[in-house]
């Protein structure tokens, strides 16, 4: 089917005025009487036109569009970052588009490309972590680039996050000091998941002169969090018996260790505590009780918004670098 786009020639030929007169009714509306914004609006309803803003943004130099390269679609923390950057954008008549890389730097720099050619205002990622050719395109774009759950030392233009380390060894830290001795660490093995492998460090500093035990599952296509968990405690059972305490690297991972060791019989916190990363309504207090570490996904998102508004109305950013912070939520899983 050959595509046919409804042009402003289109909406003023049916509404019987010039086309000068159509992007007036569209664009400063006052500047016209309520009798041709009526004839307008009708036939931009009849015929289901869409303005092209391409040529605006040209002669402008603004988009009004945020391109947003998400890491994944399938954790419900990113969707509250979304969320609230959707959100603060919106407010500064700004848009988004979305894109995921799946973890992969391959996608991302194929996703950078095809969004530098749409010419957005900005670009948000959340990842600290890109091929060579993706930062050097990023950094001679002279866009503001805002990367965000993490907290790179050189961000291409600014950080919204909190240290995924620190995070991991409080939790690790917990743990011990609740009288855990035998704690196991589980991931999912990407090469390329930086903060799973910041949490995995941060668990390991944590236990000073102890072997860790950490466990990467290969990533499978058909595979979801929970089901990771479920797998992955059973592995840790088998391979080290005598484990008291599971570090998951999420909370969707959390909840497939927590029924696996239902099925197991296992005592959760009695035998086994397991804790926990992102604190999503699942793992609530009304829920599964499961221990987490906190993120405010929303505040992030927000504040990311926040300093995209800024920097692309050229207001100076006092600050690049930007730590939220994150807080450990006890409950009856440890």
């Amino acid at each position: 089917m050959q595509k046919k786009w409804v042009t402003m020639g289109d909406v003023a030929r049916a509404a019987g005025v010039g086309k000068i007169t159509v992007s007036r009714a569209l664009s400063t509306p006052a500047k016209v009487s309520a009798a041709t914004r009526e004839k307008v609006a009708a036939a931009v309803a009849e015929l289901g036109y869409v303005r092209d803003d391409t040529a605006g943004a040209l002669s402008s130099q603004r988009s009004r569009v945020v391109g947003a390269i998400v890491s994944t679609f399938d954790q419900p923390t990113f969707a509250s970052t979304i969320r609230g950057l959707s959100e603060g954008l919106a407010q500064g008549g700004m848009h988004l588009l979305l894109g995921t890389t799946q973890y992969e730097p391959q996608t991302e720099a194929e996703l950078v490309a095809t969004l530098m050619g749409r010419r957005p205002d900005a670009l948000i990622l959340t990842s600290s972590e890109h091929r060579p050719e993706t930062r050097a395109l990023l950094t001679r774009a002279g866009l503001p680039v805002v990367e965000l759950w993490e907290l790179p030392d050189a961000p291409i233009f600014a950080a919204v996050g909190f240290s995924n380390r620190a995070a991991a060894r409080a939790m690790t830290d917990h743990l011990v000091h609740t009288g855990r001795r035998a704690i196991a660490f589980l991931s999912t093995d990407r090469a390329h998941d930086t903060r799973a492998h910041m949490r995995a460090e941060g668990y390991a500093e944590a236990l000073p002169g102890h072997a860790p035990r950490i466990l990467r599952l290969p990533p499978r296509a058909d595979a979801t969090g929970p089901d990771y968990g479920s797998q992955g405690l059973a592995q840790i059972m088998e391979t080290w018996p005598d484990t008291d305490a599971v570090v998951c690297v999420s909370d969707a991972l959390a909840i497939g260790a927590f029924c696996e060791a239902g099925r197991r019989s296992l005592d959760v916190p009695g035998k086994l505590a397991i804790t926990g990363f992102g604190d999503v309504p699942e793992v609530g207090a009304s829920a599964l009780g499961l221990t987490t570490i906190r993120i405010d996904g929303h505040a992030i998102g927000r504040k990311a918004a926040a300093l995209t508004l800024a920097a692309t109305s050229g207001q100076p950013l006092p600050e690049r670098r930007i730590d939220m912070g994150f807080s450990l939520t006890r409950r009856a899983s440890s």
